[in-house]
């Protein structure tokens, strides 16, 4: 016998006796790109859209919850009924939910989150939302009895915005920085300046998520987003920067492109208060100084115009694109009309995002055109949010209001562009106060006409969800009717 012959004769009498190898472990964790980190991860403390990003449906949880498609559903309320005035809902709540530190859920949470909200010293970015509540009762543990101050049309919706996710009293004061929620993942730990992890809840009161741990990373710069992609370095970026990459990626076939919507509003904002802009000429004139349409091919061609604060798609979208066309000599008029002189300086701040640094470049060569030199000045995102959202200290920003039906962001005592209008006020007031569709759909109609008339910020597109992540992943949502990455139906398939 030759020593090969001996060798396999061996090896197949051995056979039987090795241990097998071990199959390869299916994978339970998903890491996630995100454009921007967020300064705090407690979405009643915050504007940031990163912060529910991270923590909505993840982390914490309300009454209710917007769903992928867009529509109110049941969270922490089961159920709920109103009465025949629109005043009154009670809340049916989950039996058995508790908080990641032990602290039971109950009514009395529901308390302390909606009156904490509208308390004096409340951070809470969507205030307003809370106003209308006139008390809650608790009954029992189990129902929560709202009563409002007068009907409130977008009350369920707004009660399932990350702004309005049940706090409990034991965790509040460390939400920022150690989040405490109920629901299926458990905060880990944040690397500042590079990610937060999470880990599946064992105790989670509802159905367990597929996936044991998530980890978000923040990349704010296309080029290392495309090439984290690329490496397997990420399984996802729901909201990914390089659009430019998008057709070599979708080549790959490890890899999905799914193009989808947002209730992104982008516009270049304008601080209203600051002259020459108080002069609604000057407004108006930068509006057609912007091509819209070239401006979105020079981002990719992904978004649709808009010209006022609303989305195409939404109930009650009025069309006024056409309000401002592009004319660059309309421009010129207006603005010497106005005593703005050619040359004249203007700042014009750029958070992160490629639509705002890219964009803004886009836009600085067009206002040239018409006699406006932009000083163009790049700011990291806490920068944005303490000098611009804060301090209102710009002359113009480009930014998404990505938060839906937010037209209440003009009618506030102060916000940060600082449009003022008496007029408008009120017919937001009278929306607020109105349940009957067909009125409701008519004032819809006049407050984006008011928008687009005073131009109180120059509307440009709204922004496309472009979302990229590994062919064997389900659950991610392909369209973001709020801004979050809900894990909570995400698993790998085979």
């Amino acid at each position: 016998m030759t020593r090969l012959q001996a060798t396999l004769l061996a090896t197949t009498l051995l056979a039987p006796l090795l241990p097998a190898a071990p199959a390869l472990a299916a994978k339970d964790s998903i890491t996630l790109g995100m454009p921007l980190e967020p300064p705090v991860l407690d979405p009643t403390a915050g504007a940031a859209a990163a912060i529910k990003e991270v923590t909505y449906a993840n982390i914490y949880q309300g009454l209710t919850r917007i769903a992928p498609d867009g529509n109110v559903a049941p969270q922490l309320a089961k159920s709920w009924t109103i009465t025949p005035d629109g005043l009154t809902y009670t809340f049916a709540l989950q039996t058995g939910a508790k908080f990641h530190d032990g602290a039971p859920f109950d009514c009395s949470v529901v308390k302390f989150t909606y009156e904490r909200a509208v308390a004096a010293d409340s951070t809470n970015s969507q205030k307003g939302f809370f106003e209308p509540i006139a008390s809650t009762a608790c009954p029992n543990p189990a129902t929560a009895v709202v009563t409002l101050k007068r009907p409130t049309g977008l009350f369920l919706n707004n009660m399932g915005s990350g702004d309005a996710v049940m706090i409990s009293p034991a965790s509040a004061a460390t939400n920022k920085t150690n989040p405490v929620g109920t629901g299926p993942f458990v905060f880990k730990r944040w690397i500042k300046g590079d990610r937060v992890e999470l880990e599946r809840n064992p105790n989670y009161w509802g159905p367990a998520p597929k996936i044991a741990a998530a980890t978000f990373r923040f990349i704010s710069d296309p080029s290392a987003a495309t090439a984290a992609i690329m490496a397997g370095d990420l399984d996802a970026f729901p909201l990914f920067p390089a659009p430019e990459s998008l057709d070599t990626i979708r080549k790959d076939k490890r890899f999905a492109v799914v193009i989808g919507t947002t209730q992104g509003k982008t516009v270049m904002s304008i601080n209203n208060e600051r002259a020459p802009f108080s002069d609604v000429r000057v407004r108006r004139a930068l509006a057609h100084a912007i091509d819209r349409a070239a401006l979105i091919d020079a981002l990719g061609g992904l978004g649709k115009p808009i010209g006022s604060h609303y989305i195409p798609g939404n109930p009650g979208y009025v069309d006024l694109v056409g309000a401002y066309p592009y004319d660059p000599a309309k421009a010129q008029k207006l603005l010497a009309e106005a005593g703005v002189k050619p040359g004249t300086e203007m700042t014009l701040k750029l958070p992160p995002p490629g639509y705002a640094r890219r964009g803004g470049e886009v836009i600085a060569a067009m206002l040239e055109q018409v006699g406006i030199k932009a000083k163009l000045v790049p700011v990291e995102w806490a920068q944005w949010l303490d000098q611009v959202f804060k301090q209102s200290d710009f002359d113009l920003t480009i930014i998404s209001h990505v938060e839906p039906n937010d037209l209440d962001i003009y009618a506030r005592d102060k916000y940060y562009f600082n449009y003022k209008s008496p007029a408008y006020r009120a017919l937001y007031q009278k929306y607020v106060e109105t349940t009957n569709p067909a009125d409701r759909t008519d004032l819809l109609g006049q407050l984006q006409r008011k928008l687009s008339e005073d131009e109180a910020n120059v509307f440009l597109f709204g922004l496309a969800k472009t979302g990229v992540w590994n062919a064997k992943l389900t659950g991610l949502w392909e369209n973001q009717p709020i801004f979050a990455n809900d894990l909570s139906a995400v698993a790998w398939t085979d």
